[in-house]
């Protein structure tokens, strides 16, 4: 096997678990929202893929005949629905107890460490839409050079300064800063920093946010790849939510299209391994600002691109396209949705038209990227190479 290709279409879940009233997603649809607000989708290569032959998809309305890939949704095993947990369990790693949350913001006594740490006061320290916030404290945090720390539903810890008032290196500093304390009794899934500028009088973030995980606790499918002697090369954010580990390249990008041309840079380069890309757009841009319609011309750009990634393709390339959780943009609040993702397969020598079914596990995503690379199999997942070749 030459190369395979993973890409996460973040947060584009297709459906509530049987288990998501457990998290208040009873009623979540991430996928069928977007259509049933937009009314249609220009989706055709998607479509051909099979995305609307999974079972539940659009009531089966989206439905091809004669699908040139293998289909199938899969279900989180992990307690959680946050991107760490997500893409940690796609590499192998269940997540038993979930990320801590801060619904009424980080401690007193940690809020008061790190800014001593750091050497200035914060403001905010409450949960917040990150767009909305830089509204709020933006003002006083531009005249008095205070950080706007804030968190959400998720396990996270973000950081938003406008870079000219704090130069962006000094924020990935105070953030490096906040990943070295948040462990222990303060353990937090994730630091992220979130810069921003004052463009035609508007606040807007810039593409320089940057993700600080917690390392992985034991090894993953990129561990055994880049172990085994082949190229795992990390596209977008897979190296922050990692932290690196297992990775023997990582590449940063500034949007979903961007992604996707680092990723195609990456399949036509002279190398055996993993390409594994994540495509944030869908999640940060449209999923938390709630944004059906934004979501679904995302989904459509995204699309669009399809047939450059198959072009660029070896005779024995082999593409997976799938999600880390759901995010229903017609649901209250900002928080993500726990719900199925979809898995997409392609690649020259495959079958077609397979129906994967159900599967119990993210994991088999990446057991299958095990499988077809030869290399050493994750604790959990089911491969379905024998399916799929």
């Amino acid at each position: 096997m030459s190369k395979v290709i993973m890409i996460i279409t973040d947060s584009l879940g297709v459906g509530a678990m049987p288990d998501a009233p457990d998290y208040g997603d009873e009623k979540a649809d991430t996928f069928g929202h977007i259509l049933e607000k937009c009314g249609s989708l220009n989706i055709p290569n998607l479509l051909k893929l099979g995305f609307g032959n999974i079972d539940g998809v659009a009531a089966g309305k989206l439905a091809v005949k004669s699908p040139i890939g293998c289909y199938g949704k899969m279900a989180e095993l992990s307690k959680g629905k946050d991107t760490t947990t997500g893409h940690w369990e796609i590499a192998g790693i269940k997540t038993d107890v979930p990320f801590k949350t801060y619904p009424k913001g980080f401690p007193e006594e940690f809020m008061e460490a790190f800014c001593e740490k750091i050497g200035i006061e914060c403001l905010g320290n409450y949960p917040a839409s990150g767009t909305t916030i830089i509204e709020e404290l933006g003002p006083e945090h531009e005249a008095t050079g205070k950080p706007i720390v804030y968190t959400s539903a998720d396990s996270v810890f973000q950081i938003a300064v406008n870079v000219d008032v704090i130069p962006l290196e000094r924020l990935y500093e105070i953030c490096e800063i906040a990943r070295e304390m948040l462990v222990g009794d303060w353990a937090c899934g994730r630091v992220i920093a979130r810069p921003y500028v004052i463009k035609d009088g508007k606040r807007e973030r810039t593409s320089d946010r940057r993700d600080y995980a917690v390392t992985p606790p034991e090894d993953t499918i990129l561990d055994y790849v880049s172990g085994a002697g082949y190229e795992v090369y990390g596209v977008g954010k897979i190296g922050d939510i990692f932290n690196k580990k297992g990775l023997t390249t990582d590449i940063h990008t500034v949007s979903n299209m961007d992604g996707v041309d680092k990723t195609l840079e990456a399949i036509k380069m002279d190398f055996e391994g993993f390409i594994f890309t994540n495509l944030v757009d869908f999640d940060s841009k449209y999923g938390h600002r709630r944004d059906p319609i934004g979501y679904g011309k995302c989904i459509e750009e995204f699309d669009a691109r399809l047939p450059e990634i198959i072009d660029a393709m070896g005779e024995d390339d082999i593409l997976l396209i799938t999600a880390d959780h759901g995010n229903d943009p017609i649901e209250e609040g900002t928080d993500h949705t726990r719900e199925y993702v979809p898995i997409l397969v392609y690649g020259k020598k495959c079958k077609a038209g397979v129906n994967l079914g159900i599967r119990k596990s993210f994991a088999d995503a990446g057991a299958t990227v095990a499988d077809l690379l030869g290399v050493q199999m994750p604790a959990i997942g089911k491969s379905f190479k024998g399916e799929i070749l």
